[in-house]
């Protein structure tokens, strides 16, 4: 009689660099695999995906120092890249020792196929929610190597699973509901490796969020370019429409948005977020500059003033909310006058927080051939100036908070003896001497300011 040996599966691992939505893109990818029968290793793997971003130059040099330290440890790893990088320079990636494949953003769906064929289809995110083959998303046998890129602008599906496993995350998932961007900024080479602007449907959104419910308190929604949320469904809903429904349909305690650009920030979306009990009191809104010249060449859609109108709103409806932007220094030809318009903007204007960072040219934008950027020692200097504005100014806003009291989400425990929560508008304290429950619910009454730490009471 003749026995069949049963082989142990095989073991994976998926790192993602990047953003939440890079981030959602690699839970997927993880979830897909499992899907497969492959078993998440904890030690070394047999596949290690590695999902790149590519905003910045030094995004790409981690990629890469990642790759190598991959193959390093693990020399027998099959390795395969993907994401933004893997989208616009394929070749490169390629001929990094240990890389047998390397997939781009427009065939990221059919991964699972890649490393373990399976003749169970794939689910994919659509804006009609269906079950697509992926096996029919190319063509070849990639699966014994090679390389996987096409045109980013056919794709019409995307990947999306909640971010679950990693850090803070775990107690309150990411969900992508949408993917791509239509604009076209200067700087940018994300419209070019993500394509356009494509919506998960409302159904879709609803299912996941009520399966969240279940296990979590938050859930924030995410995406290349959240605010334009169903403009390429059927009746053209706008992002208010999902909310709502989301609310009336689920059991959700609280949705947390995250980035939404300036003019996507309507009267509508204003008003129902400072409304809604369940709908977390936090804007971020990304500026980049307050330079009107400099906007123009970023060919950014709005002017100062116009984002000022905004901002403003935006407190007057929330005064205890978190407000926070996205701030770009050393722009080509950013001089000193333009710089100072912005750090007066920023002055004047009710920022609770900022993302400062410095330009990076990417290769084949706009911007990459604009004369006269700014040398590293003044780009680092404003970087500097704009993150202790801010700091003081993120001070007076904490201060001005205590023994307010707030919702908040339990974090993890700091030493075993303290807890960090976030909460609704975006504040992260500590509780001295609680011990609670990661994702647990919890009232908190802010106390004390040291420094950057928040010190609060459970209410």
């Amino acid at each position: 009689m003749q026995s069949h040996r049963r082989f142990p599966a095989k073991k994976f691992s998926v790192k993602s660099f990047g953003c939440r939505a890079s981030q959602a893109d690699g839970a997927a990818i993880a979830a897909d695999l499992r899907s497969r029968g492959l078993e998440l290793a904890s030690g070394p793997a047999d596949v290690v995906v590695i999902n790149t971003c590519t905003v910045t130059s030094e995004a790409d040099q981690d990629a890469r120092q990642s790759i190598r330290r991959v193959h390093r440890e693990n020399p027998d790893a099959e390795i395969l890249v993907t994401g933004c990088y893997a989208q616009r320079r394929p070749e490169e990636l390629a001929a990094l020792p240990g890389v047998k494949w390397v997939v781009g953003n427009s065939h990221k769906t059919v991964i699972g196929d890649v490393v373990a064929p399976t003749p169970t289809p794939v689910t994919l995110v659509t804006p009609s929610a269906s079950a697509v083959s992926a096996q029919a998303a190319y063509h070849g046998e990639i699966s014994l190597g090679g390389t996987l890129v096409g045109n980013i602008f056919d794709q019409q599906q995307f990947l999306s699973a909640p971010v679950l496993e990693a850090g803070p995350d775990r107690t309150r998932p990411n969900l992508k509901i949408q993917d791509g961007c239509g604009n076209r900024c200067s700087f940018c080479v994300i419209p070019s490796v993500r394509g356009n602007s494509r919506s998960a449907a409302v159904e879709s959104v609803v299912e996941q969020v009520r399966g969240l419910a279940e296990r979590y308190s938050e859930v924030v929604l995410t995406g290349i370019n959240l605010g334009r949320w169903g403009r390429d469904l059927p009746g053209r809903p706008r992002l208010p429409h999902l909310l709502r429904t989301v609310l009336a349909e689920t059991g959700i305690s609280k949705l947390r948005l995250s980035s939404i650009e300036p003019m996507d920030w309507t009267e509508d979306l204003l008003h129902l977020v400072a409304a809604t009990e369940r709908i977390a009191k936090h804007a971020h809104i990304p500026l980049q500059s307050a330079s009107d010249t400099v906007l123009k060449r970023m060919r950014r859609r709005y002017r100062a003033r116009h984002y000022a109108t905004r901002i403003e709103k935006a407190r007057a409806l929330m005064p205890t909310a978190s407000i926070g932007a996205d701030v770009m220094v050393g722009f080509p030809g950013e001089s000193d006058a333009e710089f100072e318009e912005t750090r007066r903007f920023i002055a004047e204007m009710p920022f609770t927080y900022l993302h400062v960072f410095s330009y990076s040219s990417r290769p084949g934008t706009e911007a990459s051939e604009m004369p006269t950027e700014p040398p590293k020692s003044v780009k680092k200097q404003r970087n500097r100036i704009l993150r202790e504005l801010v700091a003081e100014k993120n001070l007076v806003f904490r201060s001005s908070l205590l023994g307010e009291e707030f919702d908040a989400v339990a974090l993890d425990q700091r030493g075993g003896e303290d807890t960090r929560a976030l909460t609704d508008n975006y504040i992260s304290v500590c509780l001295p001497g609680r011990t609670l429950s990661p994702g647990m619910p919890v009232r908190v009454r802010l106390s004390a300011c040291e420094g950057r730490i928040t010190l609060a009471e459970v209410a």
